[in-house]
Order: C-alpha cells, then structure tokens, then sequence
C-alpha cells in the first residue's frame, strides 16, 4: 500500500511541476538553465581547490567561463590557455602560488616556441613571430583579464628572445 501512496504523490509532483514549465517561457528556462549549471560548475571548483586539486579545476572554471561568454573565449582559446599554462608549468616557468618569486628570465628558444606554438622546423619571419604573439595576447593579456598578467609576462619574454634568434 505505502508503494502505491509514494507512486501517486510522486506522479502528482511531476505533474504539477510539467505544468509549470510548459507555462514558463523558454527564455527564463534557458537563463535558468545556464545559472544552474554556472552555479554547479562553480561549486565543483570550489570542492576540487579545497581537495588540492587546483590544477583541476582550472579547466571547469574556463569552462564556465566560455559558457556564460565572459571575455569571449571559445573552446578552442580556451585549449589553447590550458596548453600554454602546462607547458610553462612544466618548464618550471609558472606555478599557481603567488608567493613564487616572479622570475622567468631564462627561457630558452625551444620554450619559446611552445610558448608562441610556434613550428621550430619552419623558417620563422618577424611577422610570423609577432602574428602568433598578438593571437596569444589577444586572450591573456592583462587588460582583458588581471589574473593572466604573469601569463602575459611570459609571452612578451618568448617573442622578445625569438624575436633575437632572428637577427
């Protein structure tokens, strides 16, 4: 008997909640939707970075970031960022602590090229140098975003040093 009662309250429930949505715009369902999901995302980032796993949750937050189009970053930007992010990370060059002492002065030319996801093979003109630099730059320069100034630091000192392979 108790099955029966919960499947008729349940049932109930569904219905009248199938009533109201078909009543509400498509607009505020979507809005809500993307709120929803922004809010979740955000709270998954916030778990991940006090589990310690903030390296994690970078990709969940530009993920929310390209879903509610803040700064205009796409998907593929946003690939981009991550790999530019972990090959400087790898290198030694970035770390997420801000307490690290801010010092990137020995990148070398084979850096640099990851850096500007450059083709070292390729015969690399001034142009092609400073095409590449401005497509990075558009996305992380700090005055689009303050958190990417380091960043931003970064890729100034790998155009400068290909930029003198060059000459």
């Amino acid at each position: 008997m108790n099955i029966f009662i919960y499947t008729v309250v349940i049932l109930t429930v569904l219905y009248i909640l199938l009533r109201i949505i078909t009543n509400i715009s498509s607009k505020k369902i979507s809005k809500s939707l993307r709120f929803i999901l922004i809010f979740g995302l955000v709270i998954l980032a916030i778990l991940f970075a006090i589990g310690g796993k903030f390296l994690l949750t970078l990709p969940f937050t530009l993920a929310g970031l390209a879903l509610i189009k803040l700064k205009g970053l796409s998907l593929f930007q946003l690939i981009s960022l991550y790999r530019l992010i972990q090959t400087l990370r790898r290198s030694g060059r970035f770390s997420f602590n801000q307490s690290q002492n801010n010092n990137y002065s020995n990148l070398s030319v084979s850096e640099c090229f990851k850096i500007l996801n450059l083709d070292e093979k390729k015969k690399l003109t001034k142009e092609d140098i400073n095409k590449a630099y401005l497509k990075i730059q558009k996305r992380i320069h700090p005055d689009v975003s303050p958190e990417t100034s380091r960043l931003s630091s970064i890729v100034n000192e790998a155009r400068d040093i290909l930029l003198n392979e060059i000459k």
